[in-house]
């Protein structure tokens, strides 16, 4: 079976979050994975602990599956001629450092498009590579805050929150995925390749989407709203008598529904609840009306109910019964991967799945330099002297 990515070589310099989980996806499709590490200390998540089993971080273990680690010390001079035969035999390169140290490192896109001028060159950072906040480092919660999320995440009468999730760091992997193999085709057809800029910021900023365009439309600055959506009214969590529930009421059609279905048809005739927009304008009167309603009867009942209706409803799982659900179970959401150290290892899957050339575990996360001598041997014809020579001396 060819894979979708089959081919396709990435040069990964990246570490921590954003980047490795960029390129776990494409080697998920097929590509073919280098992940360079700091000999010794390697990709930095490694240490993010705990939890952690035999040394290895949950982190790490989560976002580095079919890699090949190698380490080089990219100080050293063997090391960054090591880098740039390699860059000349990748198709993709990508990095996270600081704005101007590949620069220094004699390894940014100037001196690597010589050497490989089909190159794609993905860099990501917190704020971009122009601008004057360039300089500055991004981290997900930072960054959370800086581009708006954690202004309107949260109850209204409480502090801001961050996503549950590292959400800022998660969203730019996937941007830098979409523009990488944008790159990658727009070279079938120019025989070049470019750089891809990527930045937490510049994700943050386009998620806000219908928000922002929200206040530029009316100049009214969003705030927290908990579960509510600022435009679409019964739209959230609501309190039943053992548990909450998510109801979605995405248009009138579904709300007559809702209201038949629960019995409500004072709440179905009432005009000031008619229309999505009267629901809008009353929302604080709905909404408590709702909340009395609900607290009386069990959520298996509502759920039931809105769910035979064809209304859009959940509960709100937890995380150990989203993984241990049936639909996440027959959707295959779910890898147990083998491990040399890490019994039973289970990592969240493979999100998009392909009909002829799905994504396939080849690789286990790799050890901190566990294919160094085989990607030398292999890729760069080095022999095992001149690989020894470069341990004693600190170059890998």
């Amino acid at each position: 079976m060819t894979r979708a990515l089959e081919g396709i070589r990435v040069l990964d310099l990246s570490r921590t979050l954003a980047g490795p989980f960029c390129t776990m996806l494409l080697g998920d499709m097929g590509a073919d994975i280098i992940k360079v590490e700091q000999p010794g200390t390697g990709d930095e998540s490694r240490r993010f602990t705990p939890p952690a089993v035999a040394g290895e971080s949950a982190y790490f273990l989560a976002s580095n599956r079919n890699k090949r680690s190698m380490t080089v010390n990219l100080k050293a001079e063997e090391g960054r001629q090591i880098i740039l035969e390699l860059a000349k035999r990748s198709d993709v390169l990508i990095e996270n450092f600081r704005t101007g140290t590949m620069e220094k490192l004699g390894l940014g896109y100037e001196t690597l498009k010589t050497v490989n001028p089909r190159l794609v060159y993905c860099t990501i950072s917190g704020f971009g590579r122009t601008g004057p906040d360039r300089h500055k480092a991004g981290y997900d919660l930072l960054l959370q805050g800086y581009g708006g999320l954690m202004s309107i995440t949260g109850e209204p009468d409480r502090p801001p929150a961050k996503a549950g999730m590292s959400i800022a760091d998660l969203s730019t992997g996937l941007f830098a995925v979409y523009g990488i193999l944008c790159a990658l085709m727009a070279r079938e057809k120019t025989g070049k390749g470019q750089v891809v800029d990527v930045s937490l910021l510049d994700g943050q900023v386009a998620l806000l989407n219908y928000i922002a365009t929200a206040y530029f439309m009316t100049g009214k600055v969003p705030g927290r709203m908990g579960s509510a959506h600022p435009t679409i009214v019964p739209y959230q969590a609501f309190p039943t008598k053992d548990q909450d529930i998510i109801i979605a009421v995405a248009n009138d059609g579904l709300w007559a529904k809702c209201c038949a279905a629960l019995g409500w048809e004072d709440l179905k005739d009432d005009p000031r609840f008619k229309r999505n927009d009267d629901r809008v304008a009353n929302r604080q009167v709905l909404i408590e009306i709702m909340n009395e309603r609900l607290k009386q009867r069990p959520s298996e009942e509502v759920l039931r109910l809105l769910d035979e209706a064809g209304v859009p409803c959940g509960p709100i799982h937890t995380v150990d019964q989203v993984v241990h659900h049936p639909q996440v179970q027959a959707r295959g959401t779910i890898l147990e991967l083998d491990h040399p150290t890490v019994p039973n290892l289970k990592v969240p899957g493979f999100a998009v799945k392909l009909s002829d050339t799905p994504a396939d575990v080849r690789y286990h996360p790799p050890l901190l330099g566990q294919h160094t001598k085989e990607i030398l041997k292999d890729e760069l014809g080095y022999s095992e002297e001149q690989i020894q020579s470069l341990y004693d001396r600190g170059v890998l």
